[in-house]
């Protein structure tokens, strides 16, 4: 089942003329994923295909789609559990190039913008950060959500993904959640497009639409 919610706009940069080669900067990192499409592996995992992104699903989790309600384009794509989830975002990138070294500093400062903290380390998927954010709850009153924002760099393509709950503060001991972002498959496309830009996301014909 999908769900929808409110999400607002991707990262912008400059302009950047689209090929088909260049499979070799794909985040396959020998051999592990995430994947280009021109490399899905056959692994037998059932993926659900969202334009840009195919993504397997995860037992115990729903996968949702969050959607702009000013123009109704879905802007990420989430595998929600009780304990944590994963937000999948997928950019053009120049090709043979490094998105993610470019838009890891702005992120981390916007965080300190907003009066959270974050903080590089490296991961299993290359440098990442770890991010706290101050948030309103329910109740009113304040709090300090964790989050572990990742970057992989594909072909012509990053994909970033946000780790919340659980995940983003005991990774090890949630290895499931990162065998997720590793089985997903970016489909890229040939046409040009600005560095940047968001990766169309869409639903499948046969999902349930809720508002």
């Amino acid at each position: 089942m999908f769900r929808r919610k409110a999400r607002s706009e991707p990262d912008k940069a400059s302009a950047d003329e689209a090929t088909n080669d260049d499979l070799e900067h794909t985040s396959a990192r020998a051999g592990t994923g995430p994947w280009d499409s021109g490399e899905t592996p056959d692994d037998g995992l059932d993926r659900v295909d969202l334009g840009s992104l195919r993504v397997p699903g995860r037992e115990g989790a729903e996968l949702r789609l969050q959607v702009d309600e000013t123009t109704g384009e879905v802007q990420s794509v989430m595998l929600a559990a009780e304990e944590g989830a994963l937000e999948l975002r997928a950019f053009a990138a120049p090709r043979g190039g490094d998105l993610w070294s470019e838009i890891r500093p702005q992120i981390a400062a916007d965080v300190a913008r907003h009066g959270g903290t974050a903080t590089e380390r490296e991961g299993r998927f290359g440098p990442e950060l770890v991010c706290q954010m101050q948030v309103v709850m329910p109740d009113g009153t304040q709090a300090l959500q964790p989050s572990l924002i990742v970057g992989v760099n594909g072909a012509r393509w990053l994909l970033r993904a946000t780790f919340l709950g659980q995940p983003a503060v005991e990774p090890e001991l949630s290895p499931e959640w990162e065998e997720a972002l590793a089985s997903v498959v970016v489909h890229r496309g040939t046409h040009a497009m600005p560095s940047g830009d968001a990766l169309p996301l869409s639903l499948p014909d046969d999902a349930q639409r809720l508002a």
